[in-house]
């Protein structure tokens, strides 16, 4: 576990600005192969097994590409939140910024490497505004699970 946050305190044209960024990357080691991780990973349509996101509204069998814009319904919100994927190499990494609110930019980054046993896998996080440190307090509980229930979730497909 990495966690990484800083805060700044900027003065500009008499105004006083405030800088705030977290990021923080989970690790966990699987005996799953790195296939089933990452079928489970891309599949955006079922993430039954995502503690915090609930459901997308994406079709069944939608390959993610850079540039799919979709809507996630969070496990804390009624409401459905804007994601956009930005990066994507097969069966290595996918990259999906969250567009919530203003005041706060949200980066996931899931990072998946083939190992003798199994597959390595990262779950990173990176908040950037002023509102970072409270949604942090909010997402932080279902954050640690996340790269656990990716992994759970694609046993139970092996």
């Amino acid at each position: 576990m990495i966690l990484n946050f800083s805060f700044k305190l900027l003065t500009e044209g008499g105004k006083l600005l405030c800088k705030c960024s977290l990021y923080k990357t989970y690790r966990v080691a699987s005996s799953v192969p790195v296939d089933m991780v990452w079928g489970k990973l891309i599949n955006l349509a079922d993430m039954s097994w995502h503690p915090l996101f609930s459901q997308t509204n994406l079709p069944k069998g939608l390959i993610p590409k850079p540039g799919l814009i979709f809507s996630v319904v969070t496990r804390l919100t009624p409401f459905p939140i804007r994601a956009f994927v930005e990066s994507v190499r097969p069966r290595e990494l996918l990259s999906i910024r969250l567009l919530a609110i203003p005041g706060i930019e949200q980066r996931i980054t899931y990072q998946i490497e083939s190992t003798l046993c199994g597959s390595y896998i990262a779950y990173s996080i990176t908040l950037r505004g002023w509102l970072s440190p409270f949604i942090w307090w909010l997402i932080k509980p279902y954050s640690i699970k996340v790269a656990n229930e990716l992994v759970n979730a694609a046993a139970k497909c092996h």
